[in-house]
């Protein structure tokens, strides 16, 4: 895989973009592109899809760190681009390393993905895919060790997609996803270092889908304090608003489970997290159009 520097490079027409895609793509024999159905893995598997048939063949890693509405739209997905689709079960929250929380817990689930896929691949004499980008080599992001050292490749990276690249070329598509948020795994929303359970997996999945319908759909619900505290990100310019319904939010978090709710007023930031690690956070970057 390439390193960030080597990415750098003058921006291509987005035509040009899908068509190195389609062209990289279609020099691999098989493909298993880990698909999470998010907007980046999403594009990797349907143009997989369109340029190698049944010899590609989408995978969902399945566990309590995905939320169920994910899992419902990744089929959806597959089933309207009539792509070859699978679920495997993965074992991160079995693994000590991944329950624990340090900084490299990215590293042990992506590990557990790797061996879920492994005896597919060896099967099928097939590669491993996923749908990094050029912007998240520059994120905190342990996995991409352990992608590295399994073999694995990024198309998107290889043809210098970055994540606004991404969107504009799905949406010229047709993607259903181009509009997508993004949506990190629900393992993300856990204060490093406080152990990851399923119990607490499933109680920060009930209370985005509260936050939600209280009609904030790009959200987070971070767990800290030993999963007594939930703090509440929104977007910045709907802080306000979300300070307004202040009581209804209170209510939200505590009908599923927490003590506390708090409301971070600089909004919300993908790997906020990221922060206790000695990191920045990564900016906002909402879908075109919202």
């Amino acid at each position: 895989m390439r390193t960030y520097s080597d990415a750098m490079h003058p921006q291509q027409p987005d035509d040009a973009l899908l068509t190195a895609l389609r062209g990289r793509l279609r020099s691999e024999q098989r493909l298993l592109v880990a698909f999470s159905g998010g907007v980046d893995s999403a594009l990797v598997a349907a143009v997989a899809a369109e340029e190698l048939g049944e010899r590609a063949v989408a995978v969902t890693a399945v566990s309590a760190s995905l939320p169920r509405a994910e899992r419902a739209a990744a089929k959806k997905f597959a089933r309207g681009r009539g792509m070859a689709h699978v679920e495997v079960d993965t074992d991160e929250l079995d693994r000590p390393e991944y329950v624990a929380n340090s900084g490299d817990r990215c590293f042990h689930c992506k590990s557990a993905l790797f061996d879920a896929l492994a005896p597919l691949a060896a099967l099928s004499g097939a590669r491993i895919a996923l749908g990094t980008n050029l912007d998240d080599l520059g994120d905190h992001r342990p996995g991409q060790r352990a992608a590295t050292a399994r073999g694995a490749i990024a198309p998107l990276v290889d043809t210098g997609f970055g994540k606004a690249e991404v969107r504009r070329v799905s949406a010229a598509m047709g993607l259903v996803t181009a509009e997508k948020p993004a949506a990190a795994c629900l393992s993300s929303r856990v204060a490093y270092g406080e152990p990851v359970t399923p119990g607490l997996l499933h109680r920060i999945e009930q209370a985005e889908v509260e936050v939600r319908a209280l009609g904030f759909p790009v959200c987070r619900v971070r767990a800290h304090s030993g999963g007594s505290v939930a703090r509440i990100e929104v977007p910045a310019d709907e802080v306000p608003r979300a300070a307004a319904l202040r009581a209804e939010l209170d209510a939200a978090v505590r009908t599923a489970g927490f003590e506390f709710c708090a409301l971070d007023l600089q909004g919300f930031a993908s790997g906020r997290m990221n922060v206790l690690l000695g990191m920045p956070a990564q900016p906002a970057v909402m879908p075109t159009g919202r």
